[in-house]
């Protein structure tokens, strides 16, 4: 029965690939690529000459039509991404949901992945983790995603181009202190393959004076558990500082700013602890 089949390649490493992978792509009538060339280095590599079709950002919305086109005429159809585990900060989630409502099946084809490799070889615990791909790369919105994944109690898990590794390291530092550890990754699985494992300031410290190059992941350790006491006496102070500023006449908004960056507290808790002491309380009776 014809289906859509999502294959994993290499990362980096082109022996890094399953059977399975190359045995789905040399069954598939199309192979839907990001980037034909790159995706044509593989194919030639496994000795494979399946019809390979782009599928990028720019034309991903015709592509989903087009595709249930071809499982309609009975074409088995295989996606890939430049490398890795396609639809992880990749294109593919429309022409995916566009098979699923058609009623064809949607098949994963497990392999390398970039995120997973990084936060498994980081010395972070990965129990739990959340992954972000790639974070804007200023404004408000990169502002409070690092607000987020510093009051996260598990890892997270960045992607970033190598020019800016610098300033998202010194930008963690900010959000969640010099001392929390972080993990990048570089070329994982290539030649020049490279982890740094340490602080927010030694990591800054390191890619500051350096030149980066290659594929970057960034692994973020988890905020330490504060104890029941702490919690409390941060409880307290964030409570107090609150009401002295919004005695003073300061808007509230501006009160929960303070709060956030005085005392690193995450912005929802932040907001709804001053818009609880703004309100009016009705009269005891």
């Amino acid at each position: 029965m014809p289906a859509l089949h999502l294959v994993s390649t290499p990362i980096g490493n082109l022996g890094d690939i399953t059977y399975r992978a190359v045995e789905t792509l040399r069954s598939a009538d199309v192979v839907l690529a990001e980037d034909t060339r790159r995706t044509s280095v593989l194919l030639r590599h496994y000795d494979i000459s399946a019809r390979l079709v782009s599928a990028h950002e720019h034309n991903e919305a015709a592509r989903a039509g087009t595709v249930v086109e071809m499982l309609r005429e009975g074409k088995n159809v295989a996606l890939v991404s430049d490398a890795g585990t396609p639809l992880l900060s990749d294109p593919g989630a429309r022409i995916v949901r566009g098979v699923i409502e058609a009623g064809f099946e949607v098949i994963p084809v497990p392999g390398a992945s970039a995120l997973l490799s990084a936060l498994v070889a980081s010395g972070i615990p990965a129990e739990r983790f959340a992954f972000y791909g790639f974070i804007p790369r200023k404004g408000g919105r990169r502002a409070e995603l690092l607000e987020e994944i510093a009051a996260l109690p598990h890892a997270s898990v960045i992607y970033e181009s190598p020019n800016r590794v610098a300033d998202l390291v010194r930008d963690l530092a900010a959000a969640a202190g010099s001392e929390r550890r972080v993990a990048v990754a570089r070329e994982i699985t290539k030649l020049h393959e490279e982890f740094f494992r340490g602080t927010a300031a030694e990591a800054l410290r390191r890619f500051e004076a350096v030149d980066v190059r290659g594929e970057i992941v960034v692994v973020v350790e988890g905020r330490p558990e504060d104890s029941e006491a702490d919690r409390a006496e941060a409880d307290e102070a964030a409570r107090v500082l609150a009401e002295a500023l919004l005695a003073q006449g300061i808007a509230p908004s501006a009160v929960a700013r303070e709060l956030r960056q005085r005392l690193k507290m995450p912005r929802n808790p932040a907001y709804e602890l001053v818009q609880e002491l703004a309100t009016p309380q009705p009269p005891e009776r």
